[in-house]
């Protein structure tokens, strides 16, 4: 059976944190200027949201309306994985975030995922991990050979 329509991507994510002004500082560190994405604002039902974006996708945070902090173990997110292209932009990255005064993991292989896996973790001021993976032989296989 064909699809309806092709999903081509992730346009955005949206992000519910306890502390707005928190997480728009950890987030400009992080995104912004390790990352290089831009950033924008806006209200939506009288709510501040943030908006981190480049030219592929956005991430924007919203203000939580519960006070129930984020489990990954508990229906819902687990954590969001960031793609770069290289293993090296894995290690960029790690050092990027470092300068900007982010805790985060050693740059690393995780071959119990995949031989050529390497990934960075870092927690988020709510407990979200984020996580930034290269891309891998074979998920750049299934997309240049993908068979509809």
């Amino acid at each position: 059976m064909q699809p309806a329509a092709e999903v081509i991507g992730i346009d955005h994510v949206y992000l519910t944190v306890s502390s707005v002004e928190q997480s728009e500082r950890f987030y400009d560190r992080v995104l912004k200027d390790a990352l290089g994405f831009r950033k924008n604002t806006f209200a939506l039902g009288g709510d501040p949201h943030v908006q981190y974006y480049n030219r592929l996708f956005g991430i924007v945070l919203r203000p939580a309306r519960s006070a129930a902090p984020h489990d990954r173990y508990a229906p819902g997110l687990h954590h969001l994985c960031l793609r770069v292209a290289e293993e090296g932009d894995v290690r960029h990255a790690a050092e990027a975030l470092v300068a900007c005064g982010i805790d985060v993991s050693p740059p690393r292989l995780y071959p119990e995922y995949a031989p050529d896996y390497w990934a960075v973790f870092v927690d988020d001021p709510d407990g979200l991990r984020l996580e930034i993976t290269n891309f891998r032989a074979e998920r750049k296989q299934r997309m240049e050979h993908w068979d509809p």
